[in-house]
């Protein structure tokens, strides 16, 4: 059963622009200022409304995104941020050499919400977009890891049942792809949820990766609820025991958020 905010545009923009207020600023801002000229890209920006807050503090943003209806959408609802050129959105890959161009050492702020654990070869991509960066820049991550009860991403399946199972996303891959075909899922949900399984992230490997490449982590938080369940699932958000937090690998299984600024 594929949640309301997965098939209503308009709810999924305003749930993001509510938790980027209440959560992903708040976090940010702990380790950057977010003022009037302060720079901002998202990749991964979808409908946009992670910026808003953003925008509302006069901070000049740019978001990116691969869907070019998500772009569309980004471009409706924030029309008037567009106009006033205070927000600018493009269907781009960060990868190519026109974006690099014109975005070297541009940003202040890079933002991926919910968007690393969908990006193939995280090892050569992270270290890529830190050329976006101004001297003294920060990169937030928000993410789900992969071991967490849903890490698979498996709440977007249309069938309930398939949508509330905890966990059979860490079973092979031919046995997790046959209980989504035994669920009826469609093709294309399959298929995202398969490419989400083969880009698999965990907090020891993001850690690694950060380390490698040539990062620091400035500040992080893991969630043992995560601040969007709310929407999801109606539970209200909480900050992992500090225990938990602790224990490589077992935290990876009860965490279900963390968020990461780096620099």
């Amino acid at each position: 059963m594929a949640l309301k905010q997965h098939l209503d545009d308009r709810i999924r923009y305003d749930q993001q622009v509510e938790n980027s207020k209440e959560y992903v600023l708040p976090f940010i801002e702990k380790t950057h200022a977010i003022e009037a000229g302060t720079t901002v890209l998202e990749i991964g920006c979808g409908e946009g409304g992670v910026l808003l807050p953003f925008i509302a503090r006069g901070c000049k943003c740019t978001g990116v995104d691969l869907a070019q209806v998500r772009i569309d959408l980004a471009k409706n609802f924030l029309a008037d941020e567009v106009s006033a050129g205070k927000a600018e959105f493009f269907c781009e890959n960060v990868y190519d050499q026109a974006f690099v161009s014109r975005y070297k050492n541009a940003f202040d702020i890079i933002m991926l919400k919910d968007v690393i654990e969908h990006v193939p070869n995280q090892e050569a991509f992270i270290p890529h977009i830190k050329q976006f960066l101004k001297p003294g820049g920060q990169i937030f991550f928000g993410f789900p890891p992969w071991y967490m009860p849903f890490g698979g991403h498996q709440q977007v399946c249309r069938k309930k049942w398939a949508s509330v199972l905890p966990y059979y996303h860490i079973l092979p891959r031919f046995m997790y792809k046959g209980i989504l075909k035994l669920a009826g899922e469609h093709e294309v949900v399959i298929k995202e949820l398969m490419e989400v399984k083969d880009t698999q992230i965990t907090i020891e490997r993001f850690e690694w990766i950060i380390r490698k490449s040539g990062l620091k982590v400035l500040h992080k938080q893991h969630y043992l609820i995560n601040p969007i369940y709310r929407y999801k699932f109606g539970l209200k958000p909480r900050k992992q025991i500090g225990l938990i937090s602790a224990i490589p690998y077992v935290r990876d299984f009860l965490t279900t958020c963390v968020y990461y600024t780096v620099g």
